[in-house]
């Protein structure tokens, strides 16, 4: 299912399009509005299921004021919960960790089974018809798809899987389900509007002047793309000719050798997957990752990433992860400064908003998909009393 710029569906809307108007990356009466009608009705991704071995262990995984716990029970169900006491809205655990008993109210010591249950209320004989069976934790939408546990705090949407189409078929060689974290959630705070950083995951136009160490290493990825409604995916292939820098030329030179997990093909594949509204997965030869663009107030976010791989003890996969992680270290490094260079110059009056290539035809979609859920994203300028007109 290859497109090229000339055939992918919204090309020509995208050609004619021009960028969202800059307001919309800085106006501090959108984040409720955008976690609300574009991130909470979606899956939000939080953890591997092998991130979660044991009965007891659990992830919390924050946006904005809603926070949902995930965890295991005795009888290796997952589960996923607002994680708030039912009581007085406290809240009942933090980070990632194990709860091998049951959950506490760390405030007024309410405690729930992993089932949500409340089983326990301190001087119980003080409240007037209490009914445990009715304040249990709620719970929240939870799915499990490509080894991966997503959540989602409003409306009702089809399974990860189903979204994922004829694209799901390509991440069946790399075995996701069989990964297992590679070090912790990491966290990392960007002086950047979430949108714009999800652009800038959207398109490849910038890669051969913004990320010269992939342009020295991989072949544009331009025509090799594929796409589903919400999800593209782009792919880069590595060049014979190595690169003039040590650790990219090791990494080009050894990775066919030592990735022999998968057929010999894919060894020299990068795959980038891009998934509306705020999700990116790389697949790499020797191991994936996923980050999570989250929003952290008027142009800022959260980037919330993992890192994963199949069990592998040899010595030579750990030097080839390491320069594999080295790279796309340096490529973070790059989208940083880009996307904050961006983010300062949206600010100057001078600038309206410039016309879409086709290479950028993914974006389109993305701002389709914002204009469609908040309306007042048609408009050059932020409308008066913002936060009182829209509803």
């Amino acid at each position: 299912m290859n497109h090229s710029p000339e055939t992918c569906p919204d090309t020509r809307e995208a050609m004619a399009a021009r960028a969202l108007p800059a307001w919309v990356y800085s106006h501090p009466s959108l984040e409720r509005l955008e976690i609300e009608r574009i991130l909470a009705p979606s899956w939000q991704i939080v953890c591997h299921v092998n991130s979660l071995p044991r009965a007891g262990d659990y992830t919390v995984f924050d946006l904005g004021g809603e926070s949902v716990l995930v965890l295991r029970d005795r009888d290796g169900e997952l589960h996923a919960f607002h994680n708030v006491c039912r009581h007085r809205g406290a809240r009942l655990l933090d980070g990632s960790g194990r709860c091998p008993g049951q959950i506490t109210c760390p405030y007024h010591g309410w405690t729930y089974r992993h089932d949500g249950g409340l089983v326990g209320v301190p001087m119980r004989a003080t409240f007037a018809d209490l009914d445990l069976a009715a304040h249990g934790l709620r719970p929240v939408r939870l799915d499990v798809s490509f080894g991966f546990i997503f959540v989602c705090l409003a409306d009702d949407p089809p399974p990860v899987a189903a979204t994922w189409g004829p694209l799901a078929a390509e991440l069946i060689p790399y075995r996701f389900e069989e990964m297992v974290p590679l070090g912790p959630i990491t966290y990392e705070e960007w002086p950047v509007d979430w949108k714009l950083a999800m652009d800038n995951y959207l398109e490849s136009y910038h890669v051969p002047i913004g990320h010269p160490g992939l342009y020295r290493m991989f072949t544009p990825d331009y025509d090799d793309q594929a796409w589903v409604p919400g999800i593209a995916r782009g792919l880069s292939w590595l060049k014979e000719a190595e690169s003039p820098k040590w650790s990219e030329r090791l990494y080009q030179r050894h990775v066919g050798r030592i990735a022999t997990e998968l057929p010999e093909e894919l060894r020299r594949c990068w795959r980038f997957y891009s998934v509306l509204p705020n999700l990116g997965i790389d697949v790499f030869p020797e191991q994936m990752d996923f980050f999570q663009v989250l929003p952290a107030g008027p142009g800022r976010c959260r980037i919330r990433s993992g890192l994963f791989g199949l069990p592998d003890a040899r010595p030579e996969m750990r030097t080839l992860r390491y320069l594999g992680s080295r790279i796309n270290s340096q490529v973070n490094a790059e989208d940083r400064r880009l996307c904050t260079r961006v983010q300062r110059g949206l600010s100057s009056a001078s600038y309206q908003p410039g016309p879409l290539s086709a290479t950028e035809r993914h974006m389109f979609e993305f701002h389709e998909l914002l204009r469609a859920r908040i309306p007042e994203f048609h408009l050059a300028d932020a409308p008066r009393q913002f936060a009182r007109t829209v509803t």
